[in-house]
């Protein structure tokens, strides 16, 4: 028998009659341990699994797993193999390079993603880090923390211009907090034309373009918000950089393959720009780009491990939502799922 629920973030939008087995990553797992137990009383069996992919692989065989839910581990082969035609791999978060669709689609995997499941936590880390870099607490706690008193002085936000690259969800998130709630004057910079008056109007831009130079010229704050493409991999690169004010600072909450990290560094140390407050990188855990480029080395530089979306609550919304789709998957109501592959629905499975 199947329930609908009304809210499309809950597990139990779908209710199961019989058991399946789910593997879960480990770290994701973890988030959210007190969901992923829950619903076995909606016939989800969740276990913790490996996060590499032959570990993960041999979990879903040891388990009889018929559905996986993966972080940002980059899986290119042996899970699909691993899974059975109708399966699901679900994204716990909503960026998913480290899916190969094409290869799910081949073997009739299902790959889903939790869209508006983070959006309000990452675009509040995006605020945090803009705050941090006005204030320059990082520099301040940790000097108070080896117990210097060692103030600087700081600007504020309010009259300041940020400019906002991309201008999906989160990035509206951030420009209305800004906007509206610092004072700030936000441009906008997107792919199209389309919808800019809207974004106007809902969410406080002062003005959106297809410019990006244009945005950022007089920008005091450049904050990205674009996915992992090909056509945006390095987006931030030597070119655009060079676009940028003396004095502006760089957010990435977005992908970390959107900087050029070297560009960036070279930037950062020769003063060009004045600050950068990263929250994603090319290799995670963090690795240098290159050697003498390590990012950790320079005093302008704010860095976080990719917590922009560890939120108590985005993490049991993205578990949910998770879930949902799997149930969805089991119930046949494919075409309700966050699907990744939607070509993979004209496949019989």
């Amino acid at each position: 028998m199947v329930t609908a629920d009304s809210s499309p973030l809950q597990p139990r939008a779908v209710r199961l009659a019989g058991p399946v087995t789910v593997a879960v990553s480990e770290l994701e797992f973890g988030k959210a341990a007190h969901v992923f137990e829950a619903a076995a009383t909606d016939g989800l069996r969740c276990v913790a699994a490996p996060a590499s992919e032959a570990a993960l692989v041999a979990a879903v065989r040891a388990h009889g797993a018929r559905h996986v839910i993966v972080g940002v581990e980059a899986y290119t082969g042996p899970l699909y193999a691993a899974l059975q035609p109708g399966a699901v791999i679900a994204r716990f978060g909503v960026g998913h390079d480290n899916l190969d669709k094409a290869q799910a689609t081949a073997r009739g995997l299902y790959c889903t993603n939790t869209p508006g499941a983070l959006d309000d936590s990452v675009a509040e880390h995006t605020v945090s880090l803009l705050l941090a870099a006005a204030r320059h607490t990082v520099v301040v706690a940790g000097a108070m923390a080896a117990g210097r008193w060692q103030g600087r002085v700081g600007v504020e936000l309010k009259g300041k211009t940020l400019a906002v690259i991309g201008c999906g969800p989160i990035g509206s998130r951030v420009a209305g907090i800004a906007a509206r709630g610092l004072g700030m004057r936000v441009i906008g910079c997107k792919r199209t034309a389309a919808g800019a008056e809207g974004l106007c109007r809902e969410h406080g831009f002062a003005e959106v373009t297809t410019d990006f130079a244009a945005a950022v010229r007089d920008a005091d704050f450049v904050s990205l918000h674009i996915p992992n493409l090909p056509e945006t991999r390095q987006f931030l690169n030597d070119a655009r950089l060079a676009l940028l004010k003396r004095g502006c600072w760089v957010v990435n909450t977005a992908r970390g393959a959107v900087v050029d990290e070297r560009a960036l560094f070279d930037a950062l140390a020769s003063g060009r720009i004045a600050g950068a407050a990263l929250d994603v990188f090319v290799r995670e855990p963090y690795e240098p780009a290159a050697p003498g480029r390590d990012l950790r080395t320079l005093p302008n530089v704010i860095l976080t491990p990719h917590v922009g979306s560890s939120t108590v609550e985005a993490c049991a919304r993205m578990a949910q939502r998770a879930l949902r789709n799997v149930a969805l998957a089991e119930a046949g109501r494919h075409a309700e799922m966050d699907l990744l592959n939607r070509d993979v629905l004209g496949r019989q499975v």
